[in-house]
């Protein structure tokens, strides 16, 4: 007897592989993924602008790699003692006008050179509504914007909510691949939908919400060649379907489910060959975790030396890969 809704997952033809770089932008469930992947040693940048929404954000983020865009003070602004920028997430912000300014140009910088090179593009969208400033806010903040990535915790009537049409999340979207496309011709683009519910929109908005963002990433992905889609959103909400799955806030997945889509992924998007490699990686980064009760002991004298053998074997094996930080805590946890 089956207890799950089968979910038929084609894997890519050319799928993902240790050599490749991996750019992923876009909601909080983008980091979930993009952590295990980091974890793995995979070659990933993840959200250079922070956590991202809604695909004006995304997009804009987007573009803004491929330009090369370097923000000015004039992109910044001051609320509570803080200086911040409408489209980076908080964790650029800073009380320091050039240390934030300067911590976000660096992202960008980096951003540009990596996608550049990069073979895959993540996107990830979490939610059709858009934040735009309205004439509520004080001139000396809007600095021009129409949308922001990030309220910041501004008043709330400093902004309005606005659920982006179909045609508008197509067109932003469009412009953008086209744009991505020209600027690195051999990108290749996952879109995934996040299963993390926004409540705080209500059931039924957040629906609607959903099911513009998964319309016109299917309508792109049957228009542009070199586009893909990974069903994230129905691997929780379809499959697995269970509040067992949600953390306490019954809104974000939590351990399990974030582990099973992340399987489902390394199935549908990555070379059996880097899979294996995969499954030796995690084996090291579970040993380098391993809290020893007895450290002075002969036999874990011998678990890491046997850890360390094997960190070397598959650095020598696989020089592309960056296992330094795994030798050194081998090495070092001996002493």
């Amino acid at each position: 007897m089956d207890f799950q809704l089968p979910i038929q997952l084609q894997p890519l033809q050319q799928p993902v592989t240790y050599r490749d770089k991996l750019l992923l932008a876009g909601s909080c469930f983008t980091e979930h993924i993009g952590d295990k992947l980091q974890e793995l040693k995979f070659n990933v940048l993840q959200n250079p602008n922070g956590i991202l929404f809604d695909p004006a954000s995304v997009a804009a983020a987007l573009v803004s790699y491929v330009q090369n865009r370097q923000y000015t003070v004039n992109d910044l602004f001051q609320l509570n003692e803080v200086w911040q920028s409408w489209q980076h997430h908080s964790r650029f912000s800073n009380i320091n006008q050039q240390e934030c300014l300067a911590a976000i140009n660096a992202s960008q910088q980096r951003a540009h050179q990596f996608l550049k090179q990069a073979q895959w593009l993540v996107i990830t969208l979490g939610t059709s509504f858009s934040y735009r400033l309205t004439e509520q806010s004080p001139a000396e903040i809007r600095k021009g914007n129409v949308a922001v990535a990030n309220c910041h915790r501004a008043p709330g009537g400093w902004f309005n909510k606005h659920l982006m049409t179909i045609e508008e999340i197509n067109s932003v979207l469009d412009n953008c691949i086209h744009q991505l496309f020209h600027f690195n011709p051999s990108l290749k683009i996952i879109f995934t939908v996040s299963p993390v519910r926004h409540v705080r929109d209500g059931v039924v908005d957040n629906n609607r919400s959903k099911a513009r963002l998964i319309e016109v990433v299917h309508h792109l992905v049957n228009k542009f060649d070199r586009l893909y889609y990974f069903p994230a959103y129905e691997l929780v909400i379809d499959v697995l379907r269970d509040y067992r799955f949600f953390d306490v806030d019954l809104v974000h997945p939590n351990y399990p489910a974030t582990q099973f889509v992340l399987e489902k992924f390394m199935e549908y998007g990555v070379h059996p060959a880097s899979r294996e490699l995969a499954e030796e990686i995690r084996k090291l980064v579970i040993a380098r975790k391993h809290k020893a009760f007895h450290p002075a002991t002969e036999a874990h004298a011998k678990f890491l030396q046997a850890h360390l053998v094997k960190a070397r074997e598959l650095q020598e094996q696989y020089p592309f890969l960056s296992l330094q930080e795994e030798i050194e805590y081998f090495q070092g946890s001996k002493l």
